[in-house]
């Protein structure tokens, strides 16, 4: 699959439906919603080796080139050598700096909501190893930990209305990192490779015995819309990476959208 410039401009294209993709050799589209009144929070979630961090770095270089007015943030807890080329880019942070990108991107939706900030334009932390970040900070300062989750639970509830957007991957969706249920608020969830049963289950409490007894290669799962819409996903190979990283540092180096008082 190529890198293009013509992402429509409320959707990103997360794959193709597997189904199709194996019957019948067909290219259908799976598109996610990016429009402001949608809710477009992404949960991905897959085991090393599934293809997770190939899909992060597609879905990091279609959101600027769906929303080249937008904002992107990336924290990369591990430091993953799978985005080593970004290191150096301003909005990229790595191990304990990832904290910085989600106080700015937290202040920012206060800012909006509160009418300091009139801004419009869209405003995206993409955060890889969430849920190891928050283990390893609940080992160390258990109210630190209850800090961030509690503002990752804010930015879920409260981001759509405000155009600001989550994107978080993990292999693991524990409940310990998302208090009072609110993993069940991404709009967005994708499963890539053979999980366990107990992730369906976390995930897709309505669709575990559907996908139940299936098996998925390295780019190959599920993907569930509103917690209504189950597809089957194809993450297609990109055509050329060199260009998709361009893009995807050009998407952290960009200069940001001013505030709007």
């Amino acid at each position: 699959m190529m890198m293009k410039s013509n992402q429509q401009k409320s959707g990103l294209t997360l794959g193709y439906d597997l189904e199709r993709w194996t019957r019948y050799g067909e290219q259908e589209k799976i598109l996610v919603n990016l429009a402001p009144d949608s809710n477009s929070h992404i949960l991905l979630s897959g085991m090393s080796g599934s293809g997770k961090s190939y899909l992060e770095n597609a879905i990091l270089a279609k959101l600027f080139l769906a929303e080249p007015s937008g904002e992107i943030y990336f924290a990369d807890y591990k430091g993953d050598s799978a985005f080593s080329y970004l290191r150096g880019c301003p909005r990229y942070y790595t191990y304990r700096d990832t904290l910085q990108a989600l106080e700015l991107v937290y202040g920012r939706m206060l800012a909006r909501q509160s009418g300091e900030d009139s801004s419009t334009h869209a405003i995206t932390l993409v955060w890889d190893e969430y849920m190891a970040q928050i283990l390893a900070l609940q080992s160390e300062d258990k109210k630190a930990a209850a800090v961030v989750m509690n503002r990752v639970s804010e930015i879920l509830l409260l981001g759509r209305s405000l155009s600001v957007r989550l994107v978080t991957a993990i292999q693991r969706p524990d409940a310990a990192a998302f208090p009072a249920g609110s993993r069940m608020n991404y709009g967005v969830v994708v499963i890539l490779g053979s999980s366990a049963k107990s992730i369906y289950e976390m995930l897709l409490p309505d669709f575990k015995e559907e996908v139940a007894g299936r098996t998925f290669r390295r780019g190959e799962g599920v993907v569930v819309f509103q917690g209504a819409e189950l597809r089957y996903l194809k993450v297609p190979i990109i055509g050329n990476p060199k260009r998709m990283q361009e893009i995807c540092i050009e998407a952290l180096s960009a200069s940001c959208p001013p505030s709007e008082a």
